[in-house]
């Protein structure tokens, strides 16, 4: 209730004048004074109360009055009166209503109380309820009172003192607050200050306003007072005590800092007395050291007293905390003792309390930055704040090092401190031996041995501090052990929390400032003031290493979750916030120190001891401190929850884990999972130790990298709790999320985490190298992870995450490491392209390039495995993505063809399957600039030498494609031309020309020409199989699709693909082994005719020439238009030859196979099927090649002619050549093609029949040509001559006649022989025998049906067939070799591997085949006029004088009977012609020929053979006999047309056989018909015919018949005489047989002659002959006597005719006698 309220007044006034009363009551008897003065006080108020409105004020105004009675009444010194009086004096103090004048009576009147020692504690009461109500008391009176509160103070009275001490400070904060209340009404009011004057006058306050001078006044004094000087205003002070003045100073400070903030002469004091005195009152807490004697002090040094030295600690702090601002120079100094205080070497006590002011600015982070700013950042200044926190740091480890000498009691450590306990902690026992196991639960720090608990001393973030508060205390307090520690501790971790959280929020706040800024001008890029920056950079500089030394030391030695959990959190707070500055050392220390508290003790890992190294290098020192980084000692009390392997390459062994550990992993995870983006370089840090940690916990990567833990089989050694156990799903987890969460990094931070991953990754692998030990496949699994969440942005990390993999995992020899770098690799790309990109990959050919190249680069890793990966990944691409992989088929196409022999077979098979894929699926989706590689990969799949099926197969594919450029030309061609052009505009622009293969022809064509040419290289493949199959998938492509192509481009398939690939094959061929292959690997059997590398490469080249040829054939309009077509003709025909001369017989008669294709081409214009068109071209187009055909230098040989084939054409075309109509043009052109052809084929005709020069028959020729090949050659003939004849010379003829008898004289091994000859009875033609033949059929037809002038050939052909009748008799030489005869080469027991025999052929039909011929053209062409001018016919008769002479000596007797009958006919037809021509001389050297052979025949040196039947032999005779009738038909009746001495042998010759010839030979039976009687016979008649024959023209001739006849008369006489004599002389013993046969011979002979003169004119015989006839009969009368049968019979026939004799003549001879 408010005191001014009417019904507050009247209480008043009524209690007022209670009191009065009650007083005066009092005071009747003793003090009458007393009871007037109130009475007449009653009176007063009384009075007052009536007359005024405004009561209060004017009680106020007379209050000395009314105040009076009470005086006088405290007066009295009675108890009971003066209680009362100052009752009532305090009412009216309450109600406001006493003036200055009053205040100042009440005071004095309470002072001589005070002297009197009454009322002490309602006197304080009085004072203070005065102060308090009002302000009327100032300078001395107010002086007055605050003295008499402090002299109450230092009384005997245990009460009073204590409530002294409470009034005093209650009226110190009293005068304060007056003086806050006064600033507070002044705020307005601005006035000049008049400028202070130094330190002249102390109390030069004449500025300050009343209230403010009595604050200044009272502060002054109590300084003086605590520095025992004399007090300036508190006069009447007696005794003060150092401890109450610093309470009291600390309390103002405390409470009213504005006050010496705001005032000059405030701060001036604080600068000039505070600070002064603080330091002096320090003084012995710095001088001195525990434990120096004083003796060796010379002066004794004073103690430090505990209640002032923790009281000026607590005005420090308060100092600090207020008035840091004014007093930096002091607080400087204050700071460094403070840090001194924490020395080792104080009193415990000491460090306790020194250590609490610390913690009590550690929780002020604003204060910590003002320090930093005003001392470390300073040039020449302490460095203020790093000192305080390393100060931190030395005190924690000093209390773990010095014995705790202050406090005895942690001397005698409890059980668990050492020895036993550490050992029981170590083996994971809950609990050390004896009453160890009760502390064991308890929180606290242990370390080598020593042992400290650790307490709550205060709530986070507020340093409520223990001995600070103990102002009662006069002893310094025994200090329990662990207290300092838990202080220090507390305080550590509320600095770090402080200083973290204050920088973050500054942090935050300029991100948020920074923000708005760029969205207010977003193209400004403002830059924050470096100020704060650097201020934080400072502080965290400043205190890094004290606190990391100080927590490392710690974490080491904390045994308590929760403890372990707190510094955990500040090592991680730190390192994060250091991240953000950008502070890299220290960010590195604090993540380094977290890793090694994860890792086993002294675990051996490169990374982090080398970065703890380098933090050792540094000194960090505080004071000449220096500041140990401790490293973690090993026998730390921890349960042990896990037994690993080490990563490491230390020798083998295990490592334990503790839940400690696991403990700092969870935090390591936690740092890396939300700083991510501030770790930077320590990445490697963090993850090199997660990756430890995860090997000795023996979590190994599954699909997709993510982690999970290993079977137990894989790390036998590893063993792990079920506390552990149940943890592991969770750190794997947050293992994993880690590495999701990188998708919310920003790119440095990313790359930073994928360098680190790189390198933790190479380090992985050089550890892998040395030992067989299974590789960390961390990095590896994490990168795989990281690019798997990041595919959004994967460019930016693509290069350096597929670079390292590429370059070093899959390249590395640890299979296991390879194959997860492969998978790694392979899964990136496979989700790369899966990847919903933006925009889609289809429009962002960059990246999908990019995405696709590692899969390329996979190629040059040699591991086979990695390749299987890389494929097996690329079908799974083409199953997926194939229809969309657009630019990207380069790519791919080059990984499926980047295959090595050396690469094994299921890789190329893997490759092959992917080419399949793409070639049954995918050509039509890919672009059309990617179909060459097409070909070019399914060729390499045809070259590669590991799979023979997967290279017949690829040849399949190159098929398939043919196919599928034939069906999609018009679309393919399109998008080609499009792409040229491109191309083109680009290579024009940068000047250069465009380089594509078979550039000038059109790219559609490329695309062919490259797929020839593929085929062209698998043409000439190793491999038999895949030549074949190359060879004939080509000719069959060019075939069926070679109309696609251009004209111009068929130049270059004839050039560069097809006589490319002849000229390989060729040179192939000839170079090839002859060496014999077993067998064709496996147990497949090779057939002879391919057991040789030359064998299956003549094969190959029969293929390619053949289809060379057919080409040329089939496609002969469209060469024919190229400019060069008789070169390319001229090549073909060179390559034909050379083939055709090639030893191989396959291959040579292959060439002649592919030469009669190509001449059965008929001549175009004579063609009436030919399609207008063409025929157009035919006629336009074609240049005049002949013009001069010589100098087209062609591969070909020149020609082996004298006069160029130019000048033969124009010798048949007409003299002059003029310009051909268009017609004649390629006629012209078709003849030079076939005269090459021509001498192509006399080349090789010539090459191949030459026989071998040199050796005799013991050398094995080199080479003799087959019959096939032979008879082919032959067989070419009558096709090329259709085409040549017109031109065809005598020449030329010849060059033939050399070729024919050259391959009809070769011989054939005995072993082919059964093939070919027929057996030697049969009179068979072998086929070149009939080739020959035909061959020469055809000439002669030609001449026969051509110009007059050809037939000058005739007598050539007739000598070419005379040689061949030749053979019959004397079978041709081959060079010389000895042949053996067909019958007696032993063919049928050929001896292997015994050299082939040659056997000549069996030459009889061929001949007497020609002999017929010769015959039946000699019928055709007896007349005409070469022939006779060539002496045909004495040629014909002369080569038949062998067969005729030999007779039965004939190899073959048909041969003699055919000459017989063929030089009948011969001559039937040709002795009229050369009757007729007689006159001319042509037939003068016949005639001789002829008698020749009529004498050889008829009288031949050759018996006949034995067998000879008697039929036989009168069939021969009847030959014989043919023959001497022909002369008497034919010749003897023209005599006189034939020279005489013809005739004349012709007589001698049948005078001859007139007389019978014997043959000893003969069996008795078989005598009369073996004399050739008939034979005799019809000479006899033919000779007497011709003897006596009346037309003798001349008489010589006439006498040489007559000298005949006589001769054989007499000759017959003799005979038989001697026979006569001889039988007589014999008796009865028979005479010889020839005798006998002689003898009927001679009787045969006589009745012969008889016959024949019967048959004769009688005109025509001589008389001579007659006489000797007659004179032979007595003879004959003789031999009647004769014993022989034989002779008797004959006898009886010779006397028989002599019949006719027995009558005379009917005339005489005239000129009978002689």
């Amino acid at each position: 209730m408010s005191t001014s309220t009417p019904e507050a007044v009247k209480k008043l006034l009524e209690n007022m004048q209670t009191d009065l009363r009650s007083l005066s009551m009092e005071c009747k008897k003793k003090f009458p004074p007393v009871k007037e003065a109130a009475e007449s006080g009653i009176v007063k108020i009384k009075t007052i109360a009536a007359r005024n409105t405004d009561i209060l004020a004017t009680l106020k105004e007379n209050s000395s009055e009314v105040v009076q009675p009470f005086l006088m009444g405290c007066g009295t010194k009675e108890p009971k009166i003066t209680q009362l009086c100052l009752a009532a004096i305090q009412r009216l103090m309450s109600h406001e209503v006493v003036s200055e004048a009053a205040a100042g009576n009440i005071i004095n009147m309470l002072w001589q109380l005070m002297e009197n020692g009454l009322e002490e504690l309602k006197l304080l009461q009085t004072v203070l309820v005065l102060l308090t109500t009002n302000t009327v008391v100032h300078d001395e009176i107010l002086s007055k009172a605050i003295v008499l509160c402090f002299r109450l103070h230092f009384t005997k009275d245990n009460i009073t003192n204590n409530t002294a001490a409470a009034t005093v400070r209650q009226v110190v904060t009293v005068v304060f607050e007056r003086m806050v209340a006064e600033d507070e009404r002044f705020k307005g009011i601005v006035e000049q200050p008049t400028p202070v004057q130094g330190n002249t006058n102390r109390r030069s306050v004449s500025t300050l306003r009343p209230s403010a001078k009595d604050a200044y006044m009272l502060f002054q004094d109590l300084c003086q007072l605590v520095n025992a000087d004399a007090p300036y205003w508190l006069v009447g002070m007696t005794e003060m005590t150092r401890t109450f003045g610093l309470e009291l100073l600390e309390s103002v400070l405390n409470d009213f800092p504005g006050v010496f903030l705001q005032h000059q002469e405030f701060s001036f004091l604080l600068k000039e007395r505070v600070c002064p005195l603080v330091i002096k009152l320090f003084s012995p807490n710095i001088k001195f050291r525990q434990g120096s004697s004083s003796a060796s002090s010379p002066a004794p040094v004073e103690k430090p007293y505990f209640p002032i030295c923790m009281r000026l600690l607590r005005v420090v702090s308060v100092l600090i905390k207020h008035f840091y601002s004014l007093l930096v120079t002091e607080c400087e100094i204050f700071l460094s003792l403070l840090v001194k205080f924490l020395d080792g070497e104080k009193p415990q006590w000491l460090r306790a309390v020194a250590v609490e002011s610390v913690h009590r600015l550690c929780v002020q982070p604003h204060l910590l930055r003002s320090f930093c700013q005003s001392y470390d950042m300073k040039q020449h200044s302490t460095k203020v704040f790093r000192d305080i926190v390393n100060a931190l740091g030395s005190f924690i480890q000093s209390l773990f090092i010095i014995p705790n000498t202050g406090n005895p009691a942690a001397t005698n450590a409890p059980a668990g401190g050492s020895g036993s306990g550490a050992q029981a902690a170590a083996q994971g026992g809950p609990g050390a031996g004896g009453q160890g196991g009760s502390l064991t639960t308890q929180a606290a720090f242990e370390y080598r041995g020593t042992w400290i608990p650790l307490m709550t001393v205060s709530v986070q973030g507020s340093a409520k501090a223990t001995y600070l508060e103990m102002l009662d205390k006069v002893e310094p307090p025994s200090i329990p052990e662990g207290y300092a520690m838990s202080v220090a501790f507390s305080a550590l971790l509320d600095l770090v929390r402080g200083i973290t959280s204050m920088i973050e929020r500054e942090l935050a706040k300029e991100e948020e400032e920074a923000a708005v800024r760029r969205e207010a001008n977003p193209d400004q890029n403002a830059q924050p003031e470096p100020g704060a920056h650097l201020v934080w950079e400072e502080m965290v500089s400043a205190c890094w290493c004290g606190l990391l030394a100080a927590l490392s030391l710690l974490l080491d030695a904390s045994t308590d979750e929760t403890a372990t959990e707190s510094i955990l959190k500040a090592e991680l707070t730190m390192a994060s916030l250091c991240g953000r500055l950008g502070l890299v050392t220290p960010r590195d220390a604090f993540i380094t120190a977290i890793c090694k508290a994860s890792l086993p003790p002294h675990y051996a890992l490169t990374v982090l001891s080398s970065n703890a190294a380098n933090l050792n290098n540094k000194a960090y020192s505080i004071q000449g401190q220096s500041v140990q980084i401790i490293s973690p000692s090993s026998e730390s009390h921890q349960q042990v929850v896990a037994v690993g392997q080490p990563l490491t390459v230390q020798p083998q062994g295990t490592v334990v884990l503790t839940a400690k550990n696991i403990q700092c992993m969870r935090t390591l995870l936690n740092l890396a999972h939300c700083h991510g983006a501030v770790l930077g370089t320590s990445w490697q840090l963090v993850l090199a130790t997660l990756q430890h940690l995860v090997w000795i916990l023996g979590l190994k990567p599954g699909v997709g990298g993510a982690l999970k833990p290993g079977r137990a089989v894989e790390g036998p050694s590893t063993v792990l709790t079920t506390a552990v156990m149940t943890d592991l799903p969770f750190i794997s987890n947050i293992l994993s999320r880690l590495f999701e969460s990188s998708q919310y990094l920003d790119d440095v931070s990313l790359h930073h985490l994928i360098n680190a991953l790189c390198s933790l990754s190479l380090e992985a692998m050089e550890m892998a190298y040395g030992t067989n030990k299974e590789p960390s496949l961390f990095a590896v699994a994490k990168l795989l992870e990281t690019g798997l969440v990041n595919m959004d942005r994967i460019e930016i990390l693509w290069r350096p995450l597929t670079g390292h993999l590429l370059e070093k995992v899959c390249q590395h020899h640890n299979a296991r490491m390879r194959e997860w770098g492969a998978e790694a690799v392979t899964a990136l790309i496979k989700a790369g392209l899966a990847y919903k990109h933006n925009p889609p990959l289809a429009q962002n050919q960059r990246l999908q390039l990019l995405l696709l190249n590692p899969l390329k680069e996979l190629s040059n890793v040699l591991h086979a495995d990695i390749r299987q990966k890389q494929l097996e990944s690329v079908l799974q691409i083409l199953q997926s993505q194939g229809d969309s992989l657009g630019p990207g088929w380069p790519l791919v196409l080059g990984v499926i063809g980047a295959i090595r022999n050396d690469q094994g077979e299921s890789l190329i098979r893997t490759a092959f399957q992917c080419l399949q894929l793409v070639v049954t699926d995918f050509l039509p989706t890919m672009p059309c600039t990617c179909l060459q590689i097409v070909v070019d990969v399914a060729g390499s799949f045809g070259l590669q030498n590991q799979e023979l099926n997967i290279s017949l197969t690829s040849i399949g594919l190159l098929w398939n494609i043919s196919d599928y450029f034939f069906q999609r030309g018009e679309a393919i061609t399109q998008e080609l031309e499009r792409e040229e052009a491109a191309l083109q505009k680009q290579a024009h622009e940068k000047g250069e020309p465009l380089n594509r293969p078979f550039h000038p022809a059109p790219p559609f064509d490329c695309l062919w020409l490259c797929l020839y040419a593929k085929l062209g290289q698998l043409c000439v493949d190793p491999r038999p199989a895949v030549r074949k199959s190359a060879g004939q998938t080509m000719f069959s492509t060019i075939a069926a699709h070679g109309t696609l192509l251009q004209q111009p481009t068929w130049h270059i398939v004839a050039w560069k693909v097809l006589f490319h690939l002849l000229d390989c094959v060729r040179k192939s061929s000839s170079t090839a082994d002859k060496e014999k292959i077993e067998s064709g690997g496996g147990n497949i059997l090779i057939h002879h005719s391919r057991d040789t590398a030359e064998k299956q490469w003549a094969e190959t080249w029969v293929l390619t020439l053949a289809g060379v040829a057919r080409i040329f054939n089939t496609r002969r309009y469209l060469l024919q238009q190229l400019g060069d077509f008789f070169k390319a003709w001229e090549v073909l025909l060179d390559h034909i030859q050379s083939a055709a001369l090639s030893k191989n017989s396959e291959v040579s008669l292959a060439a002649l196979k592919s030469f009669q294709e190509i001449l059965q081409i008929g001549t175009p214009v004579k063609d009436s099927a030919m399609p207008t068109e063409a025929l157009a071209l035919a006629v336009m187009g074609v240049p005049p090649v002949l013009i001069d055909p010589l100098s087209a230098s062609g591969p070909g040989r020149p020609l082996l002619r004298s006069d160029s084939m130019l000048e033969r054409l124009m010798r048949y075309n007409g003299a002059e050549l003029q310009a051909p109509p268009p017609g004649e043009e390629s006629a012209l052109e078709d003849a030079a093609l076939w005269w090459s052809a021509w001498n192509t084929w006399y080349r090789t005709g010539t090459d191949s029949t030459r026989p071998p020069i040199g050796g005799t028959g013991t050398d094995r020729p080199s080479f003799i040509p087959s019959q096939p090949f032979l008879t082919a050659l032959v067989q070419i003939f009558p096709a090329l001559y259709q085409h040549i004849k017109t031109g065809f010379s005598m020449e030329d003829l010849k060059k033939l006649g050399v070729i024919l008898h050259g391959a009809v004289s070769i011989p054939i091994s005995s072993d082919a022989s059964p093939f070919i000859l027929p057996s030697y009875t049969e009179a068979v033609l072998t086929s070149l025998q009939e080739a020959v033949l035909t061959a020469l059929d055809v000439l002669q037809k030609a001449i026969c049906v051509g110009p007059e002038n050809l037939q000058v050939m005739y007598p050539a052909i007739f000598e070419q067939l005379l040689l061949f009748v030749e053979f019959s008799c004397k079978p041709p030489q081959y060079g010389k070799l000895e042949t053996k005869h067909v019958a007696n080469a032993k063919y049928n027991q050929i001896q292997l591997f015994a050299p082939a025999e040659w056997v000549a052929l069996n030459y009889v039909p061929f001949a007497e085949r020609s002999l017929e011929v010769v015959v039946d053209l000699y019928h055709k062409t007896a007349c005409h006029k070469a022939v006779i001018n060539q002496k045909v016919l004495q040629n014909i008769i002369k080569t038949l004088r062998m067969p005729l002479g030999l007779k039965y000596a004939c190899p073959s007797e048909s041969t003699w009977k055919l000459a017989v009958s063929s030089l009948l006919k011969v001559l039937s037809i040709g002795l009229p012609v050369a009757r007729q021509h007689a006159s001319s001389g042509m037939f003068e050297t016949m005639w001789p020929e002829l008698a020749n052979a009529f004498e050889d025949f008829l009288f031949t040196k050759s018996t006949p053979p034995d067998n000879v039947s008697i039929q036989e032999f009168q069939m021969n005779e009847a030959i014989d006999v043919e023959v001497v009738q022909l002369i008497s038909t034919e010749i003897l009746p023209f005599a006189n047309f034939i020279p005489k001495d013809f005739v004349g042998q012709i007589m001698t010759m049948l005078n001859k056989g007139s007389i019978h010839s014997q043959s000893s030979s003969f069996t008795e039976a078989e005598i009369d018909v073996r004399m050739r009687e008939e034979f005799s016979k019809v000479c006899f008649e033919t000779l007497l015919q011709f003897s006596f024959s009346n037309k003798v023209s001349t008489p010589q001739e006439g006498y040489i018949s007559r000298m005949a006849l006589s001769v054989l008369l007499k000759r017959s006489q003799d005979v038989l005489r001697r026979y006569v004599d001889d039988e007589r002389l014999s008796g009865r013993c028979p005479l010889p047989r020839q005798q006998v046969t002689e003898i009927i011979f001679v009787l045969k002979a006589i009745s012969t002659l008889m016959d024949s003169l019967k048959k004769t004119q009688p005109e025509n015989v001589d008389g001579t002959t007659w006489a000797q006839v007659i004179a032979l009969y007595p003879t004959l009368v003789e031999c009647i006597t004769c014993s022989s049968s034989e002779v008797s019979s004959a006898l009886k026939e010779a006397l028989g005719p002599f019949k006719d004799f027995m009558q005379p003549p009917v005339s005489r001879v005239q000129n009978g006698e002689s």
